[in-house]
C-alpha cells in the first residue's frame, strides 16, 4: 500500500481479515485540524478499497494519549460513529495495541 498520506499505511491480516492500517501522529498543536486531514484521508482509503479491495477493512490507529485526550470528546466520538471509522489505539512508547474499536 502507497503512503499517499506522508506517515505511515501498512497493509496486514487481523486473523483472516485483511486490514490496512493508517497511522497518525497527531503532534501539531491542533489535534482538530491533523483530526479533519486523517479524516478525509481515511474516507478516501475507505472508498477506493472498497471498490479495489472490498474485503479489506481500513484502521486509523493513535497513540492513547490523543485517545484519551482528544478521541474521547463527545463530539469525535460522535463523528467517529457517523463514519464507521474503525480505530487502532497503540501505546507510542511499548510499541503495542492497546484497544481495536470496531
Amino acid at each position: 500500500m502507497a503512503d499517499i498520506a506522508g506517515e505511515k499505511t501498512i497493509s496486514a491480516t487481523r486473523g483472516e481479515q485483511q486490514i490496512v492500517i493508517e497511522i497518525k501522529s497527531f503532534l501539531s498543536c491542533s489535534p482538530m485540524r491533523e483530526f479533519e486531514t486523517a479524516l478525509g484521508q481515511y474516507l478516501i482509503y475507505q472508498t477506493f478499497l472498497s471498490l479495489t479491495h472490498p474485503n479489506y477493512q481500513v484502521y486509523l490507529a493513535v497513540g492513547n494519549k490523543i485517545h484519551e485526550k482528544f478521541f474521547a470528546q463527545v463530539a469525535i466520538e460522535l463523528i467517529l460513529q457517523k463514519y464507521q471509522v474503525l480505530l487502532l489505539v497503540i501505546d507510542i512508547k511499548k510499541e503495542e495495541i492497546i484497544e481495536w474499536i470496531s
